[in-house]
């Protein structure tokens, strides 16, 4: 059943979201318009459907891209009451360790930590200068449950990522700021179908023993089924509400159950 939208939850909230185009990025983007609010995210090249939201051209692995989009979140929104770090993925080809290159770490690193460094650095000044805000960095439960042939250098940016944000929630908790993580499994996204892909290639198998590759390096999904994306922007939009004003610091899994520990 979907969830019933308040069409004003977010009315005259600026809500900037990196990786805004693409799969659960783009139901987060579509569920914050459709809550009332001001949306901006970034893209490397034109993007077509996203009807309400404004688009910055930009590279957000290089800090060039990052100044961009948070002058353009200044300039254009004048300022931002709600981040949300949507942007990764990975890239890198399977092998395990042996096949990632310097350049191979650096781009997963780039693409899955520092881009949300360097925004935090550009825009948390101002959103501490006017005495609040929520920041949201979307991590993964590979940080806890790497798949050693196909993302470590993914699923070791991502718990760098995740030890960033506590200790960022430590230090801006007192200005006003709320950050939390979310930590999703596998998302039902073209992204997913991209990483089966670049299995079945260096395996020389079926994408059908690609997917079954993932599910066994993850010890099944027990809800039967990976996510939806509308699902993580649901559980995204919650955590920016009022109605999670208490939350702050800490880590939301989204997995159907996948990780097998507390």
């Amino acid at each position: 059943m979907a969830a019933r939208i308040d069409p004003v939850e977010f009315a005259g909230r600026r809500v900037v979201v990196t990786g805004g185009t693409k799969g659960a990025g783009r139901a987060t983007v579509q569920r914050f318009v459709a809550g009332g609010a001001r949306v901006m995210t970034a893209a490397r090249q034109t993007v077509d459907g996203l009807e309400d939201v404004r688009i910055v051209e930009a590279d957000l692995t290089t800090p060039e891209g990052i100044r961009r989009l948070a002058d353009a979140a200044t300039e254009q929104l004048g300022g931002v009451d709600v981040l949300v770090h949507m942007l990764g993925g990975s890239a890198s080809p399977g092998g395990g360790f042996a096949a990632l290159t310097d350049d191979h770490w650096q781009a997963e690193l780039n693409l899955n930590l520092l881009a949300a460094v360097r925004l935090d650095h550009a825009l948390l000044p101002g959103m501490i200068a006017r005495g609040g805000g929520v920041v949201v960095h979307v991590s993964s439960i590979q940080r806890r449950l790497p798949l050693h042939d196909s993302t470590t250098a993914y699923a070791a940016a991502k718990a760098a990522l995740t030890t960033y944000s506590k200790a960022l929630s430590k230090e801006v908790g007192p200005k006003g700021l709320r950050v939390n993580v979310v930590s999703p499994g596998w998302i039902h996204t073209e992204a997913a179908d991209a990483l089966m892909e670049r299995i079945a290639a260096s395996t020389g198998g079926t994408l059908e023993a690609a997917r079954q590759s993932i599910l066994d390096a993850l010890g099944g999904i027990p809800l039967g089924r990976p996510a939806r994306p509308e699902e993580v922007a649901e559980l995204i939009a919650f955590l920016a509400s009022e109605r999670a004003s208490a939350i702050h610091g800490a880590e939301h899994v989204i997995d159907g159950g996948t990780v097998p520990t507390v």
